[in-house]
């Protein structure tokens, strides 16, 4: 099984990384843009190198634009050339990161895996309020991510619910609310995981959105986030998550 994992900045390339390496025989390094892990097999399987896992992570930049032209990048790099065990492509595509989380849904420090991937923000506004794109008649603002997100959060003891990809942070109470009546079962904001999901369904790959509550969504205040404790959730929810792709892989 192949897996490309897509953060948006280094630290949180690193608490990938550093979540999947422990409990296995697992080498890593560095590679352009991101690491890459390889997941041996269980030499006591009897299973040919087919049953590995092999694990790109890649920081792709803020923001679901750079977000998409780097998954895009990756995926038609790994179509294009053998990837794990001779096999082309990906199997699985993760936009992972910290995050956001709304009052009363999602505490700092909680893991959010999505059950959807919405672009919020991505439609027009009008004198009655936003209208999503699907509205206007043309594109999509949701992604469904894959079946195997729902096993993916019983794994990580997450909230299952909406994701939302902004482009700007929420900052104000008022954004918060209006984001809350539009999207009412919505767990967590983030900048990256709709421009993942667009390239990944655009290849056919399946995509699942992770997301480590760094702060709430609601007014700016820089003294409560709490980034660091949501990279070592990140990191748990990784090591966590490594016994699942390796039991997909088999």
């Amino acid at each position: 099984m192949r897996v490309l994992v897509v953060t948006a900045v280094g630290a949180e390339a690193d608490s990938v990384t550093a979540g999947l390496s422990p409990g296995g025989p697992v080498t890593a390094h560095r590679i352009p843009g991101g690491h890459t892990l390889r997941r041996c097999p269980d030499a006591g399987t009897g299973r040919g190198a087919e049953t590995g896992t092999t694990v790109d992570v890649l920081a792709a930049g803020a923001g679901p634009a750079a977000a998409a032209a780097a998954t895009a990048t990756a995926l038609t790099a790994a179509a294009t050339a053998p990837g794990a065990h001779g096999a082309p492509g990906y199997d699985l595509v993760v936009s992972a990161g910290i995050g956001g989380g709304f009052a009363g849904v999602a505490p700092l420090g909680l893991i959010v895996v999505a059950d959807a991937i919405v672009a919020a923000d991505l439609g027009a506004e009008t004198p009655d309020g936003h209208l999503a794109v699907e509205e206007l008649g043309f594109g999509r603002s949701v992604h469904r991510p894959t079946v195997l997100s729902e096993r993916i959060a019983e794994a990580l003891d997450a909230v299952h619910a909406p994701v939302l990809t902004v482009s700007t942070v929420t900052g104000t109470a008022a954004r918060a609310a209006e984001l809350t009546a539009r999207h009412p079962r919505a767990a967590a904001e983030a900048m990256e995981g709709f421009g993942v999901a667009e390239a990944a369904v655009r290849h056919g790959v399946p995509v699942a959105e992770i997301r480590a509550v760094s702060n709430a969504v609601g007014p700016r205040d820089r003294a409560s986030w709490r980034i660091g404790e949501a990279l070592e959730a990140l990191r748990h929810a990784f090591r966590l998550l490594s016994p699942v792709l390796e039991e997909e892989a088999r």
